[in-house]
């Protein structure tokens, strides 16, 4: 069982065996450093140790102040307000700290860390120096561009042991990591690596068997006691392991990594927009030559056929067209409520005969992409209809490379593969077009970013003239919707058994796919 921060307090460290100099003086002093709260906020007081010579009280308010790493066992704080018995007050103080070990550099770092930002070691709410009632204006990244009431619901999400249990009994998922690190132990043996969101800690295990020398899990989440409690219980594989609570964001690591491995994919790759922490991961600690698992993901996208799905869809509004409901009309909502509920993705699996075209796919570099460039993305639809059908929308899923040295490996969600817990995703339009066979079918899925950590979809296809004069000819058909993948409709059921009459098998329509992945690993 978790503890309970909120009714016992933790113990305030205390760092001892320090030297340090309070600049502008070059005296060395021996002293020890304790943090602590009071009303005015979260501190650090430097004591005088007790066989100095000299006597002093230093106390600076973490909210107010800095640390940077100056050599090996050097730091430097300074502290933009402080109050102290030790010479004349100063508005800004520098204090040069020598530790005794490379590892009480790190340990000091990282209480700083999180007694600046967890809220669970000295409680909230405190009243700050400057009248503010939350230190919320020294905002990172990730804060700044997402809605603090969603991530604090994914978070909490997250930071649940049952949620874990899901991802990790996802066979497909787990095998497909566990099998991309072991295979390729080269990129591993003797390597930094840092898990971005590591979650219960499982990729930290798996670099540590694969021989790593050292593993950084960053977890955000209170997941992060589970973590750290499943690493001691593996002491062989946890003692090259150190979980660090906090957002890539904001948190400061000891050296560059020559491998960052994450799990940051969400619905249809982007959702949660986790690639961009991944992303930001690689500009603030990966190594130049460092390597990226997963190293590149493909978004895929066919036109699909299922009446059974649009006729569900449809039918959820029939609610709304009762004339005497409690003796209220209430068709005067149908038109809306039937296009709300084609406003949501529908995440299930399906067979993939459903799919009228071959799949087109647009690829993100992980090693390359810009954080910004995630923000919209902008993919052009072109496909040519194998059969002739009624199109009920655009089908996606994606897939991921573990681009090792020695093996390369693909992680996919596609239809009639294995099924992960991702499943796969599909755009129904609430006007379908028809097609004929060899009908070129065009359009444009443009999806923007938004700050409840997902995307506005907006989905427009249409079908162009065909057979002879079709040079000279323009749109048929068009048909758009848009959609907030933030809010799908979970159907997630296995996929159903069709009646097919068309003369193909069931993979003809996304061997293509097959024959890219093949032509990419050579």
């Amino acid at each position: 069982m978790a503890q309970n921060h909120s009714l016992v307090p933790p113990e305030p460290p205390v760092f001892s065996e320090l030297s340090i100099v309070v600049v502008p003086s070059n005296k060395w002093v021996p002293a020890v450093a304790r943090f602590g709260r009071d009303a005015s906020g979260r501190f650090i007081e430097f004591k005088s140790s007790a066989d100095s010579t000299e006597s002093f009280d230093i106390k600076t308010y973490i909210h107010h102040s800095q640390l940077f790493r100056m050599g090996p066992t050097l730091s430097m704080w300074v502290a933009n307000d402080n109050s102290s018995t030790y010479g004349a007050e100063s508005i800004c103080r520098a204090i040069t700290i020598q530790f005794p070990t490379e590892a009480a550099v790190f340990s000091f770092g990282l209480t700083v860390q999180e007694w600046n930002t967890d809220t669970s070691v000295a409680g909230a709410g405190e009243k700050l120096a400057n009248g503010s009632s939350d230190p919320s204006w020294r905002l990172n990244k990730f804060d700044k561009k997402i809605e603090a009431s969603s991530a604090k619901m994914y978070f909490h999400y997250y930071g649940q042991l049952l949620h874990q249990q899901n991802m990790l009994q996802d066979y497909v998922r787990t095998g497909s990591y566990y099998a991309a690190v072991i295979e390729n132990r080269i990129d591993f043996h003797g390597r930094i690596v840092v898990d971005v969101g590591a979650g219960s800690g499982i990729l930290s295990l798996f670099a540590a068997q694969a021989g790593a020398k050292h593993v950084y899990a960053v977890e955000a989440s209170e997941m992060v006691d589970y973590a750290r409690r499943l690493v001691a219980g593996n002491p062989s594989l946890g003692q090259h392991i150190t979980v660090i609570k906090g957002k890539i964001e904001e948190v400061e690591l000891p050296e560059k990594a020559d491998i960052l491995i994450s799990e940051p994919m969400g619905t249809l790759l982007l959702n949660e927009r986790m690639l961009e922490t991944y992303v930001i991961a690689r500009d603030r600690f990966l190594s130049p030559t460092g390597k990226m698992f997963p190293t590149i993901g493909r978004i895929h996208m066919a036109p699909f056929s299922d009446e059974y799905l649009y006729v569900e869809i449809a039918n959820k509004a029939l609610f709304w067209q009762q004339q005497n409901y409690y003796g209220v009309d209430l068709t005067p909502l149908h038109g809306s409520a039937f296009q709300c509920y084609f406003s949501q993705p529908v995440v299930d699996a399906f067979d993939p005969r459903l799919l009228v075209a071959p799949p087109i796919s647009h690829t993100i570099d992980f090693t390359k992409v810009k954080e910004e460039e995630l923000y919209e993305i902008d993919i052009p639809l072109n496909f040519t209809a194998s059969v002739g059908t009624r199109v009920h929308g655009l089908a996606c899923w994606f897939d991921v490379l573990f681009n090792g040295s020695a093996v390369q490996r693909w992680l996919t969600t596609a239809p009639g593969a294995p099924t992960t817990h991702w499943y796969q995703l599909r755009c129904v339009l609430s006007q379908p077009i028809y097609v004929m066979a060899g009908q070129v079918i065009t359009g444009r899925l443009h999806m923007v970013a938004h700050s409840a950590q997902s995307y506005t979809m907006n989905l427009t296809m249409s079908a162009k003239m065909w057979g002879a004069g079709a040079d000279q000819g323009g749109i048929l058909q068009t048909s758009s919707t848009k959609l907030d993948l933030k809010e799908p409709y979970y159907r997630m059921s296995q996929p159903q058994v069709y009646a097919w009459s068309q003369d193909q098998s069931a993979q003809q329509l996304v061997q293509q796919q097959g024959s890219v992945n093949k032509r990419m690993q050579q």
